[in-house]
């Protein structure tokens, strides 16, 4: 198992990770602008042959300056596929991004959003990596279920 920064090749594999697992999906513009705008916060698992097996795509909040706030990065999405599930794939990938985050835009900490009914992510993310719920946000997926907002300060990292 190899975990790298992704590339904009890989945006087609890591898209199709996202089709795959998750029903918030995004038009490639979307993943290719993030690969563009903050390459080095986003990054790809891949298997022996090089296939993309999980994926994490980050930002950086662009108008945080602008509205008083930090500098903050905000996971959009991350996935691994079933088959490569309990092998600590989401963890290195969220912490290489969070790593990066803080070294390359001293980013005070990270946001994302997960849906309620989630618990395998809210356990990683709280239990596993140390985020807090912010808030809860009524009907935020296209479904009307509630997403969990939650965040980890990133001030020792």
């Amino acid at each position: 198992m190899n975990i790298r920064l992704a590339r904009v090749d890989d945006m087609l594999g890591m898209q199709a990770a996202n089709l795959q697992n998750l029903p918030e999906n995004y038009v490639m513009k979307f993943w290719m602008y993030h690969a563009m705008t903050w390459p080095q916060i986003s990054f790809v698992a891949e298997d022996h042959k090089g296939r993309i097996v999980g994926y994490v795509l980050a930002k950086i909040e662009e108008d945080s300056e602008e509205k008083g706030e930090p500098v903050h990065g905000h996971v959009n999405s991350i996935s691994v596929l079933r088959s490569y599930r309990r092998l600590g794939l989401a963890k290195k990938l969220m912490l290489l991004s969070q790593e990066a985050m803080v070294n390359v835009y001293k980013a005070e900490y990270v946001s994302l959003h997960v849906r309620k009914s989630n618990k395998a992510a809210i356990g990683l993310y709280r239990d596993t990596l140390g985020f807090e719920v912010a808030k809860v946000e009524k009907k935020y997926y296209g479904d009307g279920e509630d997403a969990l907002s939650m965040r980890l300060s990133l001030k020792n990292t």
